[in-house]
């Protein structure tokens, strides 16, 4: 795929082989992130597990520090006395059946999480097949099934995040917005690595963090030493 000359121009300006310390690295994300809009930080981390295995799973969630610095629509799925705290703690969509039927016939996804309380999941169930492969469905480990919605909203809403792994054992997460600078960005560097590093499954064998990388939406990424994580 052929690069635009604001990203050569990116590439071209430090060591694309060299591992940079957390700070020097997200100063240099910062100073390649050239679009005109406010990119998102992700971090890319593989870890040395095989997530084929049930006791080598890496899931949680973390509330960022600094949120990520986007506006997080929750749909919440609930009834009765349950909903109307979802209402009253600002959810940006409430329904039961009548959500999951929308969303099998219509197709709707204007919303970026999905909490459920523990009775809603047989129904939520109906639709797994839709909202799974979105990374949508709710979970315990994350704190998306509860009966405690208002909670669950707030979190959301502060900047919480999930982080889990991919088939390829990478975990991806964004870590906050360009403009946060990098004092903020690497608190919330810390605070996500601090955590999948506490999450490390006991059937782990050998070096854990295996790579790590940080990049803008638009730049290049921007290798971080492993070391720091021994």
């Amino acid at each position: 795929m052929a690069r635009g000359k604001k990203y050569r121009e990116s590439v071209a300006s430090f060591d694309k082989t060299a591992h940079y310390d957390t700070a020097e690295a997200l100063d240099l994300v910062t100073k390649t992130a050239k679009a005109k809009f406010d990119e998102t930080v992700e971090l890319h981390v593989r870890l040395g597990v095989d997530s084929r295995h049930a006791d080598q799973q890496v899931r949680g969630a973390i509330v960022l520090p600094h949120g990520t610095g986007k506006n997080v629509r929750v749909l919440v799925i609930a009834k009765d006395d349950k909903a109307q705290e979802a209402i009253d703690a600002g959810a940006d969509f409430v329904g039961a059946e009548d959500m999951v039927e929308r969303i099998q016939k219509e197709n709707f996804f204007d919303y970026d999480v999905v909490v459920a309380t523990p009775n809603m999941m047989g129904v939520v169930g109906r639709i797994g097949r839709i909202l799974g492969p979105k990374g949508l469905m709710p979970n315990p480990k994350a704190g998306t099934v509860t009966n405690d919605v208002a909670k669950a909203i707030a979190e959301l809403k502060a900047g919480k995040i999930e982080y889990r792994l991919d088939r390829t054992n990478i975990i991806h997460c964004p870590i906050g917005k360009v403009s946060f600078g990098v004092e903020k960005l690497s608190e919330n560097f810390n605070a996500l690595m601090d955590a999948i590093i506490k999450a490390k499954p006991a059937a782990a064998k050998g070096k854990y963090v295996r790579s790590c990388v940080v990049a803008s939406t638009m730049g290049p990424g921007v290798k971080i030493n492993t070391g720091l994580f021994a």
